[in-house]
């Protein structure tokens, strides 16, 4: 992807399909609209997945809270959807088997017998069976859990992924299905024609460049924001969204040193709590807290900082502390607003929403990251109604997205950051044989090489030291502190690809700086 080249061609002519937001189930619509062979433009205000879309739990899974909560059909739902994800992005997507620890005797059969049913609802798209395991066994499996009073636990299995680099494997495989795609766009207004929605204005946010965009569609999937572009076309429209935030702390591997994650069925507030490992670190998460408004860059509250570290620290024999923690994040869920304003978000479904405006704007709202390909194929289903197009039905089921690879493929690489770019991996690599210097780590503290931002700004529309460090890599995530030391040299190298005034880098640094101490405990 090149953004010059995109912008080039957005200024060609109209589109058949925009639409505005980069995360998740944007990026979901304009793969499944492109696939089908329609023309379509995406439009982002700030950078594919800036926001909730990077700041999951990182988790494909079917949800066995939805099941605690008796929301079978969307565990169903969800469950086949992470078997397809599973299937056509195989470099991304893997299995993750999940330890709950029992410490009384009832809760061997009340799990175990919940997580068959979970098995069960998976149908052929199990990843593997759930099984009961003695004293010894879950020691072993996960070594750091209280010994105090363990009577064993009950193994079952989900899938994780890296969020942010799923969306850019969209964004580019929307690109091969010749999808026009733009970040640090911002849409400000829509286009009207007696009294039905034309088309966009938008900004160009690095030039002030304004662009008019016609489309026969316009899809806002702008999550957190959705209820902002409503308004753009009726200022009137009642909030359909609540945020709720989701906080996570990043802790050293040494806190679940083996490959399973812990899952805790029940905290202080009666949420499971997920302790996994992930890109050599260990993720703590997550709270739910609703919120008034959303952040483009939300902040963990304090509170939520020590319900984390204080329900982790019930179930691990070496407790966390303040000291430990290399990175905090939170994320805001769009949640749908179909509830008494008096209920816990923690109970609101999670399941989404197709809204279509009498002018003709089809809005997505809800859901999660498991669901984006069917919260996108119900959307461009409505989106082709209303906007009278003529084209091929849904393809997404068995789309294989961009780089799919097989761990099974005996050239897949070993290097786990590798992986994630699937088929494409020796081309990334084989930029040092450009430049050798480019072979070197970015910082001990990560397995990154200079070429990953070098190929971040030249194939992956990495504009700013934010891009490369949080999205394009996960070193913000990783570990904040050693981020802010490699963001230099980052600056450097971006400004040299992208061919930057002098002085460009030095405010690229200060940028980041402030950005990354929001990620830090003082």
């Amino acid at each position: 992807m090149n953004r010059d080249l995109m912008l080039d061609r957005l200024g060609k002519g109209g589109v058949e399909v925009l639409v505005i937001g980069g995360g998740a189930s944007g990026l979901g619509c304009a793969v499944d609209a492109a696939s089908r062979g329609f023309k379509v433009a995406l439009l982002e205000a700030y950078d594919f997945a800036k926001g909730t879309s990077s700041r999951s739990t990182k988790l494909v899974h079917g949800g066995v809270r939805y099941l605690q909560q008796g929301n079978v059909s969307l565990v169903l739902e969800a469950l086949r959807e992470r078997g397809l994800l599973y299937q056509n992005a195989p470099h991304l997507v893997h299995d993750l088997a999940f330890v709950v620890p029992r410490y009384r005797w009832w809760e061997g059969p009340f799990y175990g017998v919940g997580l068959k049913m979970y098995d069960a609802l998976a149908r052929d798209r199990n990843l593997a069976p759930s099984s009961w395991m003695d004293r010894e066994e879950t020691l072993r499996e996960i070594p750091n859990v209280e010994p105090e009073g363990l009577m064993g636990g009950v193994r079952y299995y989900d899938a994780q992924f890296d969020d942010a680099r799923m969306a850019l494997t969209l964004a580019r495989t929307a690109a091969d299905h010749d999808a026009i795609l733009l970040n640090y766009m911002n849409v400000s207004r829509l286009t009207k024609k007696q009294g039905q929605v034309t088309g966009v204005v938008a900004v160009d946010q690095e030039t002030g460049q304004e662009h008019r965009i016609a489309a026969k569609v316009v899809i806002n999937a702008c999550g957190i924001f959705s209820d902002r572009v409503r308004r753009l076309d009726n200022p009137s429209a009642p909030p359909m969204t609540r945020p709720s935030q989701g906080v996570h702390i990043v802790l050293d591997r040494s806190f679940q040193p083996s490959d399973s994650a812990i899952m805790v069925p029940r905290t202080d507030d009666g949420r499971i709590l997920f302790v996994i490992p992930w890109l050599e670190r260990v993720l703590v998460g997550t709270t739910d807290t609703p919120v008034d408004q959303p952040q483009l860059e939300p902040r963990a509250f304090p509170e939520e900082i020590e319900f984390l570290l204080h329900n982790a620290g019930r179930y691990l024999d070496h407790d966390p502390t303040r000291a430990d923690v290399l990175s905090v994040f939170a994320g805001l869920r769009p949640l749908v607003r179909d509830t008494d304003e008096g209920e816990d978000t923690k109970k609101i479904s999670r399941e989404h929403v197709v809204m279509v405006s009498p002018s003709g704007l089809v809005t997505i709202l809800g859901g999660k990251w498991t669901t984006y390909r069917k919260m996108a194929q119900d959307t461009v289903d409505d989106a082709v109604s209303v906007g009278g197009l003529h084209g091929l039905s849904c393809r997404t089921e068995t789309l294989r997205l961009h780089g799919s690879m097989s761990p099974d493929d005996p050239s897949f690489p070993k290097e786990g950051y590798l992986q994630a770019y699937g088929t494409e991996f020796e081309q990334v690599s084989g930029l040092a044989e450009e430049n050798p210097a480019w072979a070197a780590l970015l910082h001990p503290n990560f397995p990154y090489r200079e070429f990953t931002v070098v190929w971040a700004a030249r194939h992956e529309m990495a504009r700013t030291v934010e891009d490369v460090l949080s999205r394009r890599t996960r070193a913000l995530l990783m570990d904040a502190r050693a981020s802010i030391e490699i963001a230099p040299r980052v600056a450097e190298i971006l400004a040299e690809e992208l061919g930057r005034p002098p002085g460009w880098a030095e405010e690229q640094l200060k940028a980041y700086r402030a950005l990354a101490a929001g990620y830090l405990i003082s």
